[in-house]
């Protein structure tokens, strides 16, 4: 008996030693919820106001699914980098890189661009002054994000170069008149880019 009596105080140690702790855990126990302000803020990318699908005769002839140049596509490319993947757009493409604009495009937050078609460059006159080439083409991109719905509504576009041009027509025949007084038919509109909706011309705008 008196054996048994001295093993109960060292069962007692060692069960005290492993029992789990009861202490209340402190505010510095617990791990900090990470803020927005931690992770740093997230700016998502220019997009139109409304979801708008694109329309014209002249889509039906883009790319298919997920290939260059298709609608899908393009919709996850700043504007400058979607022109260079259509294959309707190179000529366009050869012009801003002469210009010195791809950056510029590349970059901007929201704009609106009237592309002109290969077809419509080939019927316009060839600029080999950069500095009128690049006048030229600022004429054919406004730094706000247009819907077609909105440039019908407002009926005039007023573009970087410092002109404008008159915008009008129907939902599925948009026309756009530069200041020479040329109308271009709208073949395929509301393309949507990262940054920017495009409107593919059948003419090279020019300012008055």
């Amino acid at each position: 008996m008196r054996k048994l009596w001295a093993v109960l105080p060292a069962l007692a140690i060692v069960g005290a030693c492993s029992a789990p702790s009861q202490q209340a855990s402190t505010a510095t126990d617990v791990p900090p919820v990470p803020t927005v302000a931690a992770q740093g803020a997230k700016t998502p990318a220019p997009s139109p106001d409304v979801a708008v699908a694109a329309f014209g005769p002249g889509c039906a002839d883009l790319p298919l699914s997920d290939d260059p140049g298709s609608l899908d596509n393009v919709r996850l490319q700043p504007v400058a980098a979607a022109i260079e993947s259509s294959p309707e757009l190179s000529r366009l493409h050869e012009a801003i890189v002469r210009a010195g604009l791809t950056d510029l495009l590349n970059t901007a937050p929201g704009l609106t661009v009237f592309a002109p078609t290969n077809a419509a460059f080939e019927a316009a006159p060839a600029l080999s002054d950069p500095a009128r080439l690049r006048a030229l083409l600022e004429y054919h991109v406004s730094n706000t994000r247009e819907t077609g719905a909105q440039l019908r509504a407002a009926g005039v576009s007023q573009q970087l170069e410092g002109g404008e041009v008159r915008v009008g027509g129907t939902p599925e025949e948009t026309t756009v008149t530069d200041g020479a007084g040329t109308e271009a038919a709208v073949t395929c509109g509301d393309i949507t880019t990262e940054n920017a909706n495009v409107f593919l011309v059948d003419h090279v705008l020019q300012p008055s």
